[in-house]
């Protein structure tokens, strides 16, 4: 499968850094071109940050697998195997302005100080405002959102190819 072979290629270009807690049962490793931290989980979570952004995994029940993570700023490139065991919420991504929550999926998640935007390359995201995560909308292939501060509906797009492009790029894709 496609992502299956993208992530052989990350795994030959990292440099194991070590884990980021045994109680995570996640090992963060960095990627040099282009620069970015990778959070790879025993349970095949892989979390891909810009090196310049915020990431925070949140395990609220320390029981070693993540239900989310928190980024303050730049992107994150998510991928969840539909294998992985995920609550019935779903597995989260948390941020100033969204809550983006999803199972057996790839996505990516970029986050500015005025918004935050959300893009699904396989499977299915829900997308919601932080202030009101009970109006969501969700996301297919192809689709994105973007979220700011304001009270208008979120609108669901056919990203154009080189919105695509442009953000997929900067995870080497």
């Amino acid at each position: 499968m496609r992502t299956g072979a993208r992530l052989a290629v990350v795994a030959v270009l990292t440099v194991v850094a070590g884990p980021v807690g045994a109680q995570t049962r996640c090992t963060e490793t960095t990627r040099f071109d282009p620069p970015l931290r990778v959070l790879r989980c025993a349970d095949g979570l892989v979390l891909e940050t810009e090196a310049a952004g915020t990431l925070r995994p949140v395990d609220r029940d320390g029981d070693g697998h993540l239900e989310g993570a928190e980024i303050g700023g730049h992107a994150v490139f998510v991928t969840i195997p539909a294998s992985r065991r995920v609550r019935r919420e779903g597995f989260q991504i948390l941020t100033p302005h969204a809550i983006a929550s999803v199972r057996g999926t790839v996505y990516a998640v970029d986050v500015t100080r005025a918004r935050t935007s959300v893009f699904v390359e396989q499977g299915h995201v829900d997308v919601a405002r932080r202030g009101a995560p009970q109006i969501s909308v969700t996301l297919g292939p192809g689709e994105g959102v973007d979220v700011d501060d304001g009270r208008d509906a979120l609108e669901v797009r056919r990203w154009p190819q080189e919105r695509v492009r442009s953000l997929l790029e900067r995870f080497g894709r």
